[in-house]
């Protein structure tokens, strides 16, 4: 449930908090766009490096390496699989080529989770609400985005304290086969189904009672602006994009395994 860390919004006062949200949204499309043009290990090396000045000064340094840490297990099994891929259809044969290739998807992957976790844990449900009814998306889809980046953290949460209290009572979720471990864990999944469903039933209700969707033109207390900050991440976001669409047409990038 770790990774649900890298999802949740620390309250934190720092030059990365600051930031407009809409701005920090095209930072993290831009490193998407470019993990996605590069399969070779280097430029993804680096891309994560410099994702690190960002979790540094935003200070979420536990957070980030915890959600980091509950990614690990999809990491794997795409390592895992690259190499089990590579190994039955290249004649039973694992080259040093087939590791780092599967060490780079597995890396982009980790620096996509890397992205977007900064983003979850440096931005305020209420700033990305606003960003996104400013940026014209209809409230209505707004609020109910925002809702569920709000309620993933709590459930995660929650589906934790369901079960380390199911474990307290002799139920042993890490032991027998696959199929034995998925139906132990249903004794989870029923009260975190009914515990979801509560909580939807009493936002519903609070919604209702505060006459949500009663008038059309909403208002809001606070109005973002851009500043300095916003501008300079902007720069860097677009300077970024543009060396890389450079790089991947214009130069030939070696592998690790061409220079050793």
């Amino acid at each position: 449930m770790s990774v649900f860390d890298g999802l949740k919004f620390r309250k934190v006062y720092s030059p990365i908090h600051n930031l407009d949200p809409r701005i920090k949204f095209i930072y993290v499309i831009s490193i998407f766009v470019v993990a996605i043009l590069f399969s070779q290990i280097i430029p993804l090396v680096l891309l994560f490096l410099l994702q690190v000045p960002f979790v540094l000064l935003a200070k979420v340094q536990r957070q980030w390496l915890r959600s980091l840490r509950g990614a690990a297990f999809l990491a794997i099994l795409i390592f895992v699989i690259n190499i089990a891929t590579n190994f039955f259809t290249q004649g039973y044969t694992i080259t040093a080529l087939n590791i780092e290739y599967a060490a780079s998807l597995t890396l982009r992957f980790v620096v996509l989770v890397e992205s977007f976790s900064v983003f979850f844990l440096t931005t305020s449900p209420d700033h990305l609400g606003l960003a996104l009814e400013e940026s014209r998306v209809p409230y209505e889809f707004a609020f109910a985005f925002t809702t569920a980046v709000r309620f993933v953290p709590v459930l995660a949460e929650e589906a934790q304290t369901i079960m380390d209290a199911q474990k307290a009572r002799g139920l042993e979720l890490e032991k027998g086969g696959l199929l034995k471990r998925i139906r132990n864990y249903v004794p989870v999944l029923i009260p975190l189904i009914v515990s979801a469903i509560r909580r939807s039933l009493e936002l519903a209700e609070a919604m209702e009672s505060r006459a949500w969707g009663a008038t059309k033109k909403r208002t809001n207390l606070y109005a973002l602006k851009l500043h300095k900050g916003d501008y300079a991440l902007l720069a860097i976001s677009i300077g970024i994009l543009a060396i890389a669409v450079y790089v991947h047409f214009f130069v030939s990038i070696p592998t690790i395994t061409s220079l050793i």
